[in-house]
Formats: structure tokens, sequence, C-alpha cells
């Protein structure tokens, strides 16, 4: 397997690989990687489908992508996904996927027109003093001592953030500025996030730098995220005769040394509660998705509150087949999972959906975001920050076009919230988060809305129908690690397994995102089978002197690097490397990005 860049191999379509035909795969978990796994094994790799077989516990492919409605309590959503347009790995799966709703197009192209036609940008990104705008007004707000601390991140060799926490290598003031605000409530980081991730973060996403604080460089599905992408890609395999096979809870896969050579021999799983095996050769591929971060997912609805009790430290079914694998290792060379979910007070956060048709509550929307989320365009264009409760549950939510789902009313808004503190009591709510029925999670939204309080309980309890998620290892990836707690997508020496998800690790890209689950599939594939196409690189952007600058100018809030407060020393080094560089190309570039008039 190797990287490639440009429309040269983007575009062609690799020879059959040798001994395709006598491959069979099994795909433990049918999230996003396991099924773009099945995707370049059928596409690429020219498996034949039937010799696919994708093992799934549940009765329903798409891992967290999900989304549903309970014909009880009302529509859940445990989490939603941003895109961007240089997913690069994503974009070349969809655009041979076809569209479920439009004949002739792919899903890529209907995704594409969409977010032309309907660009994604918020108009409030934050707000106090119970729904008013907090006007952050796009600026980052970075002090000397922040903006320096974030480029010596940004240069830091990942080998040197092992283990380290974002608070090790962050100023103090940091935490007070804009930057923070949007790069935690938009990324779910926390202090003791691993600095490591967050480095990724920022190499990764160093294009974007200008759309963070409005979200005009994210790019959002048309409904949720399971019927815009799970399901035009489980329809696509099935049409090429891949099998899923529900139901099926895989406990361990045994894998024995011969020499240097790691070879995948059995799969143990438990169905209908009797646990039985399949026996593997070398030429059955065996695809492993380690690790879940919506494992032990916890529900509750309009009168309940998540039942906690389930929950432990360390365990989940995702987590105990991560570690009976790891278990057989030699040396660590299939991770350490105890680094990722040893700690759920740290890795937890809760997520509620609610929805309501009340004309009173829609008005108190529109108040905040200038927009009517019925007319199925861009509403929120992202998350609203509430700054009033950064202290206290620290609430955002969002609105994406409506309906979010086919069989949604037409008059029904569905509203996504989410709080980082579960386990602080709230500014209306005197509770915990995690302790609340969806009825109180709504009263802490609509006070933070701007709801009159005496409107409040009755609006919660007879105009809106909540659900609640809590999650307690929704940021389990974001725990500090070193590089090799998470195995390589395909270790060395292994012949015919690999691991994949957001568990895996493979450079460059991050976590938490569509791109990162799906990359580990098409890398496993492409390294398994071998095949002689070129994976596309993720973007280079922190390579591009041009984005770097761009980068700067919009970090110190677009202001020349002239009047930018300097020391007598600093203005003077300034001075002579500006001298320097004019009449050259770059002070062309300096000047194109703004840094200088």
């Amino acid at each position: 397997m190797y990287y490639a860049a440009g429309t040269y191999e983007a575009f062609a379509h690799p020879e059959k690989p040798k001994d395709a035909d006598k491959k069979s795969a099994y795909i433990i978990g049918t999230g996003l990687a396991g099924l773009t796994a099945a995707f370049y094994l059928v596409r690429d790799g020219q498996v034949k489908g039937e010799h696919i077989h994708l093992l799934e516990k549940l009765e329903l492919a798409g891992g967290s992508c999900d989304g549903r409605k309970d014909v009880t309590k009302g529509f859940y959503m445990r989490g939603g996904r941003e895109m961007d347009n240089h997913f690069e790995v994503m974009w070349d799966t969809f655009r041979d996927v076809p569209s479920i709703e439009t004949p002739g197009v792919s899903v890529l192209d209907e995704y594409y027109w969409l977010n032309k036609h309907d660009p994604n940008y918020s108009l409030c990104r934050a707000t106090v003093n119970r729904g008013k705008d907090a006007h952050t007004d796009k600026k980052f707000e970075l002090d000397k001592k922040s903006a320096m601390a974030l480029s010596k991140l940004f240069l830091t060799p990942e080998k040197d953030l092992e283990d380290k926490k974002i608070s090790e290598v962050l100023p103090e003031s940091f935490w007070q500025t804009n930057f923070w605000l949007y790069w935690q409530t938009m990324f779910a980081f926390q202090r003791w996030s691993s600095a490591l991730e967050m480095k990724r973060y920022l190499c990764r996403y160093v294009h974007h730098i200008d759309g963070l604080p409005d979200f005009s460089a994210l790019r959002f599905t048309k409904y949720n995220q399971y019927e815009s992408m799970i399901l035009p890609l489980v329809k696509y395999l099935e049409s090429h005769g891949v099998r899923i096979e529900y139901g099926m809870d895989v406990k361990n896969v045994i894998i024995e040394d011969e020499g240097s050579r790691k070879i995948a021999k059995q799969i143990v799983y438990v169905k209908d509660g009797k646990q039985e095996t399949i026996d593997l050769i070398e030429d059955d591929l065996v695809f492993i998705t380690n690790g879940c971060c919506t494992d032990t997912s916890c529900y509750g609805d309009q009168t309940h509150a998540p039942d906690l009790s389930g929950v432990r430290n360390g365990f989940g079914e995702s987590w105990d087949m991560w570690k009976a694998i790891a278990a057989q290792a030699k040396h660590g060379e299939y991770g350490n999972p105890d680094k990722f979910c040893g700690d759920v007070e740290a890795t937890n956060w809760m997520s509620a959906t609610v929805a309501t048709s009340n004309e009173e509550v829609i008005r108190h929307i529109m108040n905040v975001c200038k927009r009517d989320p019925r007319t199925g365009k861009v509403t929120t264009g992202g998350i609203v920050t509430v700054k009033d409760s950064t202290d206290n549950w620290y609430l955002s939510w969002t609105i994406n076009r409506q309906p979010q789902f086919k069989s949604q009313d037409r008059n029904m808004v569905l509203v996504w919230l989410y709080s980082l503190n579960t386990n602080r009591e709230g500014n209306y709510v005197k509770k915990a988060m995690r302790a609340c029925t969806g009825e109180e999670v709504c009263r802490e939204w609509l006070y933070h809305l701007g709801v009159p309080t005496d409107r409040i309980d009755a609006l919660a309890k007879d105009a809106c129908n909540t659900t609640t998620c809590y999650m307690p290892y929704i940021n389990a990836f974001f725990q500090p690690r070193k590089e090799s707690d998470r195995p390589k997508v395909v270790p060395d020496g292994a012949v015919n397994f690999a691991f994949i998800g957001q568990f895996a690790e493979t450079p460059r890209d991050t976590i938490f995102t569509t791109e990162y689950s799906m990359r580990t599939g098409m890398e496993s594939v492409y390294t398994l089978l071998d095949i002689d196409r070129g994976v596309p690189e993720v973007w280079g952007s922190k390579y591009d002197v041009r984005e770097l600058l761009r980068a700067c100018y919009y970090a110190i809030d677009k202001k020349p690097i002239t009047d930018v407060k300097l020391s007598f020393k600093e203005r003077k080094l300034l001075n002579v490397v500006l001298k320097k560089a004019r009449g050259t190309d770059i002070e062309i570039l300096l000047k194109e990005s703004g840094l200088i008039k």
C-alpha cells in the first residue's frame, strides 16, 4: 500500500489483484470503516460479493452513524457528522455509490450539488444572557502567549507529545480565548485531552482556520447520517451480493504467530445465545473494528433519565473483544485498549434530540439563528454554544436541514444538543444532565433559548418531546496516548487481518471523523490485497506555505503583521525580514495572505 496525490491515480481503475477470486472476507462491525472495507473489496479488490461477510451484533448496520425513530419514544440522534471538502477517501468512495433518492447520480453528486446550492455558515456561533448573540464576531482573541504556544504545538513532533495533555502544552490564558471556545465545542476536546491529537487537528485543518468561527468550512448531508451515508452504502453492497449477518456478537479473533508471520485462525462469536466459531485459512481476510465510541450507550426519554447502572470503567462489548485480541500480542502490537476505556469520567458526554412543532419555541429558535428551520435549508449552520453554561453543563445545540428523517412530519423541527459536563448542575435545572429526564433537559435548553421562565415547564412537557443518550466512551479516542496504543491498520507481519475504525492507527489523519474510519477501511483492503493503486494521501495543507500564511492572518484576527504588538527586538527582526523579502515571491505571498499591505 502506498499514498498518492493528484488525479492521475484518483481516476484510474486498478488491475484485478492476484488471487482475488480465492479470497473471502469477514468484517467485524458495520460502521463506516467496515462498510468501506467491503466497498473496496468489491470495487478495487474485485472480490466476489458473496465471499464477503459483514458480522454485526445489532439488527441494524451503521455503527455510531445512526439515526432512528423509536415508535414509542420518538427520534434519537446520538451524534452528527461534519464533513470537509478534503475527505479524500470518503469522496473516492461515494463517487461510485449510487444515490437512493435520485436515479443516475452518485451520493457525491447529490451531496456536492446540495452544498453548492445551500452553502453552510452560521449567523450566531454563541449566545449569552439567555439567547442573546455573544458577538464572538469571527474573532479568535488569541493573546501573544497563546498564539506562540499553538505555533509551537503545530511544529512539535508527535513523539514529543505522547501521553501529554493539552493543558501541559498550552498556557492558562488560552482557555479564555474564543479560539478555545470554538475548538472545544466543535470537536469536543477537553483540557485533559491528548496534545498529540490536538496537534493532528491543527495540522489537518489549517486550511480551514478562517471557517472555524462561522462553520463556513463545513458541509452536511441532506438527512441524518444513517439515511444519507449508511443506507446507500448498504444498498450498493447488497446489489453486489455482499451479506450482512446480524446478531453476530464477536468475542475474539484467535491469532497465531508462525515465525514472523501473524495469521488469524478463528473467529469466536455468540449468536442466539450460543457460542460458535468460524475457522479461517490464509485466504480468509479478517477486518476487526476494535473499540467503539458509542459502546454502552444509555438511553433516556421524555419521562426517564438514562439508566447508568450498567456503566463500568473499562467494560463494553467492543472493548472486551479488543482486550481479548490484545492479550495475544507478544509485544503490544495489537494496541492498548485500557488507555482509552479506563476513565469514563474523562470520556463521557451526553446528547439529546428535541422534537417540536410549536410556533412559540420555533420563534425563539429563529431569534437566535436568524433563519426559519422549516425552509429545508441550512438553519444554525453548526452548533450554537451557550457561553453562560461553560461552568455548568457546557451546552451546545444545532438544527440541521429539515427534515432530518424522511419519515419526519414536515411541520416538525428536530434539534440536537449536547453537553460536555454531564456531572454538573444546570443553570436552570439544578441537576446533573446525566440524572435528567428528557423533559428536564429540554427545560435547560429552553431557558438558554430565552423562553420566559413562566412558559418553560409547560413547553418542555407539552410542546416538545426529548430523547437523550449518555455515552460513556464518546471521547475515548481523545485520551492521552502513545502511537503504539492504537494498533497499525495492518500490524507488522499480519498476513490476513487488519484493524479498522477510530482506534486503528493511520498517520496524519484525525479521529472523530467519517474520513478516518473510511481511510482505515481503504488502507486495510489495499494492503492485504496488494492493490496497485495509490490511496489518496491526507490533504497536505500543513505543507503549503500559502495556507500557513493565511492561517496566521486569521489567527491574529485579520491584522497585518506590522500592526501586531511586538517587543523592540521582535519589531527590529520583523523589519529585517520584510526588507529581505522586498521584491521577492515571499513579499507577494505575504501580501496575498493579508499579513502585509
